[in-house]
């Protein structure tokens, strides 16, 4: 199964494609991970990718899509993947869509986890992590036993840079700015899928399984 996975920052998707992989023994493909494999593994594309982090420029959308090409190439992508983190905007879904229609690849769906703003605030702002240990906690949902200190090594927890709430308003902000737009055009090609995600992570898993009918 071929799957492009969307949703707001928080929204718990690398939680669910690892759990979609695991159940379609397919791999889950994250755009970070192959720029950072290819950049370690001082690849051509690789190369190209890190002058332009180097400058502190964004890789432009060809290179990335060549790079995203290359790895569905790779024999464990002959069953399916899931790209997460890929397309963000429309013009990366369009040039996705001439790529894959070159390797004769048609998606199957494209999965929406649907988590309101507010939930997402809640979720990210509220956790925290030890510096030492790297335990994570949630301020509401998984609190340390004693208020601000890590149950496995005692040290005090902090709040990530990244998850602090004007973050993850301007993180929000660009979602719906650049990445939302990629669901109506995903709908009107009729690939779409969507899954509640605002619950357990149980049931969004049994939300997500009936979605993609799997």
């Amino acid at each position: 199964m071929k799957i492009v996975l969307l949703g707001a920052p928080g929204a718990g998707k690398g939680t669910q494609a690892k759990t979609i992989s695991e159940k379609l023994s397919i791999p889950h493909i994250s755009t970070g991970d192959i720029f950072r494999a290819n950049i370690k593994g001082n690849t051509p594309l690789g190369i190209k990718a890190k002058e332009y982090m180097d400058k502190g420029q964004l890789v432009p959308d060809e290179l990335t899509v060549e790079i995203v090409k290359d790895r569905l190439a790779s024999p464990d992508c002959e069953k399916g993947f899931i790209l997460d983190g890929f397309p963000r905007t429309i013009p990366q879904a369009e040039y996705l869509d001439k790529v894959l229609d070159s390797m004769n690849i048609e998606l199957d769906a494209t999965l929406l986890i649907n988590v309101k703003d507010a939930d997402i605030i809640e979720r990210m702002s509220g956790r925290r992590t030890c510096p030492n240990c790297g335990a994570s906690y949630h301020v509401i949902f998984n609190p340390t036993k004693v208020e601000g200190i890590c149950d496995v090594c005692s040290t005090p927890v902090i709040q990530r840079a990244d998850d602090a709430a004007e973050t993850v308003l301007s993180r929000l902000e660009t979602y719906h700015k650049q990445t939302q737009p990629l669901i109506s055009y995903y709908e009107k090609a009729g690939k779409l899928k969507v899954a509640d995600g605002a619950d357990e992570v149980e049931q969004t898993t049994a939300r997500v399984f009936r979605a993609l009918g799997i």
